[in-house]
C-alpha cells in the first residue's frame, strides 16, 4: 500500500522513524520512472518544490517485508553535472538528501545514452539496483537485454520492468530491499580514468577521508573539487559543517595534472569521455539488436511529424481538430454546471433573503462573488478538463517532443530555446500553467523570455470570446459549421500570437535579454500508446484542478468588486457607466470602445467574465448578464455601435493584453521579481494596443470603417 504526503519542516519530506528507509528513484526523462513511481504509491503522486528550488519534486511510502520505505522520485536528469536546476535537484538530494539507496531507470530501447547518469550515480550511491525499463517497447523493436550480463559488469543488481504493463516490479522492489538490508554495499563498477587523472584522485581522496568520514565518498569528492565546482564545494562544506577546500592538496593535485598537459576544462573533458566510452562498452555487451517493424514505424512517423513540409501542415491540422472539440465538447457540460450553479444561487439566495440579509449584502454575496465564481468554473473547466488531456494524451504518445523539433529553428532565430514551443503549447489550456511549465528551459535568460512571452497564447479563459466574435463575424449563422469556422479562426489567431511571441523574443534578446540561444540535448522517445487512465487522473488532477484552484481564489473576490462598480452610483450613473466613458475617447482610438476596455480591465481576475462585464456594461443591468444565444448577443453589440472593426479589434486585444490575475502571481512566483512581473504585463497589452490602434487607423484611412 503506499501512501503520499507533504514536505514537512523545512526539508522534502520527514522520516516518521529512524529504521524508515529513503529511496532516490533517478534516471534520464522518458524513462518511466514516473509510471514506476506511481506503481508504488498507488497513483497518488503528490508534488511539491524542493527547498530553495523551482522544480517540482514528489515522493511517496510504500512498505516492503514489513519496512516503511519513502519513494523519492528526482527530476529527470542527463547527467550530475548539473547543467540545469533539475540535474542539480538530483544531484544535491543523491549527495545530501540522506537517501539509503537508490534505482537507477533506464530505457532499454537505448541503453547506452542512460549510462552516463548511472556510472555516476554508482559513483556517488553504492547500494543501487538498475531498473532497466521498457524491455517490451525494446522487445518490439528487437532489442534484446541481458540482464545477468549487465549486472555482472556493473556489480549492482539489474531487474528489467515493463512499468505501464506493471510486468518485473515485484522483482524490483524484493531487490531493493535485499540491497538497503545487505550488511555490505556492493562494489560497483568504477571507470577507470586516464593514469595521471587517477593519481590525482587518489591522491587527493587520501586526504579528504578524515574530513569525510563516509558521509560522501571520497574518490567522487576529490573529482569535484579537481574540476572546480564552486557551488558544489560550497554546498558540500554546508552538508559536512567544516571547510573542505584542502587548498594545498587541492592546488598539488592540480599542477600534477598541469605537468601532464592536463588542465580543468581537459580534466572535465577526460572525465565525461571516460565515462561515456565505459557506459558503451558495458551496453555493447549487454545489448543485441535486431530490425523490427516497430522500430521502421517510428523512423517512418519521424519523417513525417519533424519534416518541415509535412510537419507544419499536420501540426496546424492536430492544433485545429484540437480547439474544434474542445469547443464542440465543452458546450453541454458548461451548459449542465451553468444550470445546477444557477440551482444552487437560488436556493442560496432564499437562504440569505429567509436569514434578513440586507440587499446590498446580498448583491454582493450573490450577484456579484458567487455568480463570478459560478461562471469562472462552468466555463473554464470544461474546455479545460478537454483540452488538457488531450494535450497530454499527445505528450504521452510522443508527439510534443517532435513540435518542440520541428519549430527549434525559428525559435533559435528569435533568440529563444527550442523548449519554448511546449510551454507555448501549454498556454494554450491555461497561461498560468505555461508559465509554470518555463522551468524545463535550463537558461535563466531563454526562461524569461519564454516567461515573458507567454501570455501571446491564448487560454480557453478567452476562448469564449474569440470563438463568440469568430462565429457571429465570421461564422455568419452560428450554424453545425460554426464550430470548425471558429476553430480554424482560432487557429489563425493563435499563429498570429505565436508570431507575435518570435518578434518579441527577437526584440528582447537583442535588447534587454541579449544572449547567444543555448544548445540542449533534445530526446526524441519511442512512440507508445497513451495510457488513457493515467493521462486523464494525471491531466485532471496535476493541471486541471491546480489551474482552477487558483482561479477561483480571485473570482470571489473579484465578484463583489464587480458588483460594487455596477451598482455604486454617483448622480444617478453607476461607476462602470462613468468609467467606461473616461475611457471611451482613448479606446476608440484602439477600434474600441469605452464599455469594451473597462470589462478586459474588471476581466483581470479571470478572462472568462470579459464578456459578461461587457453585457452588464451595455444593458445597464447592474449584474453579470448570460450571453443568450449568438444571434441575440449579436444584436445587443451592434445596437451598441459594433461593426466587423470593433469585433476584429477586440479580438486581437483579447489575443494580446495584460495577464490575467492569476498568471501575474504565478510569473511573479516564478521570476521573483516585481521588474519582471510589470514587463510581462506591459510587453502584450503595448503590442495589442499598437496592433489594435493600426488596424483601426489603416480600416478608417481606406474608408472600410
Amino acid at each position: 500500500m503506499g501512501r503520499t504526503g507533504r514536505e514537512g519542516g523545512g526539508g522534502l519530506f520527514q522520516r516518521r522513524s529512524p529504521e524508515e528507509r529513503v529511496v532516490a528513484l533517478a534516471g534520464n526523462p522518458n524513462v518511466g520512472k514516473s509510471t514506476l513511481f506511481n506503481l508504488l504509491t498507488n497513483l497518488r503522486q503528490h508534488t511539491g518544490n524542493w527547498p530553495g528550488k523551482t522544480v517540482s519534486a514528489a515522493w511517496g511510502r510504500y512498505t516492503r517485508r514489513g519496512k516503511e520505505y519513502i519513494l523519492v522520485d528526482l527530476p529527470g536528469a542527463y547527467s550530475l553535472a548539473a547543467r540545469s536546476a533539475e540535474e542539480e535537484a538530483a544531484r544535491d538530494f543523491l549527495c545530501f538528501g540522506g537517501a539509503d539507496g537508490a534505482v537507477v531507470v533506464c530505457d532499454a530501447t537505448c541503453l547506452a545514452r542512460n549510462m552516463d547518469l548511472l556510472l555516476q550515480v554508482l559513483e556517488l550511491q553504492p547500494r543501487t539496483v538498475v531498473c532497466v525499463n521498457l524491455m517490451d517497447e525494446a522487445r518490439r523493436k528487437g532489442i534484446q537485454v541481458d540482464t545477468a550480463a549487465l549486472s555482472a559488469a556493473l556489480g549492482v543488481p539489474v531487474v528489467g520492468t515493463s512499468a505501464g504493463r506493471s510486468e518485473g516490479v515485484e522483482r524490483l522492489m524484493e531487490q531493493v530491499a535485499s540491497v538497503l538490508d545487505a550488511s555490505d554495499p556492493p562494489a560497483p563498477f568504477r571507470p577507470a580514468y586516464p593514469p595521471p587523472i587517477e593519481a590525482a584522485v587518489e591522491a587527493l581522496a587520501g586526504t579528504l577521508e578524515e574530513a569525510l568520514r563516509g558521509r560522501l565518498p571520497a574518490r567522487w569528492t576529490a573529482l569535484r573539487l579537481l574540476e572546480g565546482d564552486e557551488g558544489l564545494t560550497a554546498s558540500m562544506e554546508a552538508y559536512l559543517g567544516e571547510p573542505l577546500s584542502k587548498e594545498r592538496a587541492v592546488a598539488e593535485a592540480r599542477e600534477a595534472l598541469a605537468r601532464e598537459g592536463i588542465g580543468t576544462e581537459a580534466l572535465q573533458e577526460a572525465v565525461a569521455a571516460t565515462l561515456v566510452w565505459s557506459g558503451a562498452e558495458i551496453a555493447d555487451r549487454a545489448v543485441t539488436v535486431e530490425e523490427s517493424a516497430a522500430a521502421g514505424r517510428d523512423r517512418r512517423l519521424d519523417r513525417l511529424f519533424t519534416s518541415r513540409r509535412t510537419g507544419i501542415p499536420i501540426l496546424l491540422l492536430l492544433l485545429c481538430l484540437i480547439l474544434w472539440i474542445t469547443i464542440v465538447g465543452a458546450n453541454l457540460p458548461s451548459a449542465v454546471l451553468n444550470g445546477l450553479f444557477s440551482r444552487l444561487g437560488e436556493g442560496l439566495s432564499a437562504l440569505l433573503t429567509g436569514l434578513g440579509a440586507p440587499e446590498w449584502l446580498h448583491g454582493i454575496l450573490m450577484e456579484g462573488a458567487y455568480r463570478v465564481l459560478s461562471w469562472v468554473v462552468a466555463v473554464m473547466l470544461p474546455p479545460m478538463a478537454i483540452f488538457f488531456p488531450l494535450f497530454t494524451l499527445l505528450e504521452d504518445f510522443g508527439y510534443l517532443p517532435r513540435v518542440a523539433f520541428l519549430l527549434d529553428h525559428p525559435l533559435q532565430k528569435a533568440g529563444a530555446c527550442g523548449k519554448q514551443a511546449l510551454t507555448m503549447a501549454m498556454g494554450f489550456g491555461c497561461n498560468a500553467a505555461g508559465v509554470v511549465g518555463c522551468r524545463i528551459i535550463d537558461s535563466p535568460r531563454e526562461r524569461l523570455l519564454a516567461v515573458l512571452t507567454n501570455q501571446f497564447s491564448p487560454c480557453n479563459g478567452r476562448f469564449p470570446l474569440l470563438i463568440a466574435l469568430l462565429s457571429m463575424f465570421l461564422a455568419g449563422d452560428g450554424g453545425p459549421g460554426s464550430a470548425l469556422l471558429a476553430a480554424a479562426g482560432l487557429t489563425g489567431l493563435i499563429l498570429l500570437g505565436a508570431g507575435a511571441a518570435l518578434g518579441t523574443s527577437r526584440l528582447l534578446s537583442s535588447t534587454l535579454l541579449k544572449g547567444v540561444p543555448s544548445s540542449f540535448a533534445l530526446e526524441l522517445p519511442p512512440y507508445r500508446p497513451p495510457r488513457v487512465g493515467q493521462v486523464l487522473a494525471r491531466s485532471f488532477l496535476d493541471r486541471t484542478l491546480f489551474v482552477l484552484g487558483r482561479a477561483v481564489t480571485v473570482a470571489a473576490p473579484a465578484g463583489a468588486v464587480i458588483w460594487l462598480f455596477g451598482n455604486v452610483q454617483m448622480e444617478g450613473v453607476s461607476l462602470l457607466s462613468r468609467c467606461a466613458a473616461l475611457l471611451d475617447p482613448f479606446a476608440r482610438a484602439l477600434g474600441l470602445d469605452g464599455a469594451i476596455l473597462m470589462a478586459f480591465l474588471l476581466g483581470l481576475p479571470a478572462n472568462e467574465i470579459v464578456l459578461p462585464i461587457l453585457l452588464m456594461g451595455y444593458l445597464s443591468s447592474g449584474t453579470l448578464a448570460e450571453a443568450g444565444s449568438l444571434a441575440e448577443l449579436r444584436e445587443v453589440l451592434t445596437a451598441n455601435g459594433w461593426t466587423w472593426l470593433t469585433a476584429a479589434c477586440t479580438a486581437l486585444f483579447s489575443l494580446m493584453h495584460w495577464p490575467c490575475a492569476t498568471t501575474c502571481l504565478t510569473i511573479g512566483r516564478e521570476t521573483g521579481s516585481l521588474k519582471w512581473t510589470l514587463l510581462a504585463i506591459a510587453i502584450p497589452t503595448a503590442a495589442g494596443m499598437a496592433a489594435c490602434g493600426a488596424l483601426a487607423a489603416a480600416a478608417r484611412a481606406l474608408g472600410l470603417a
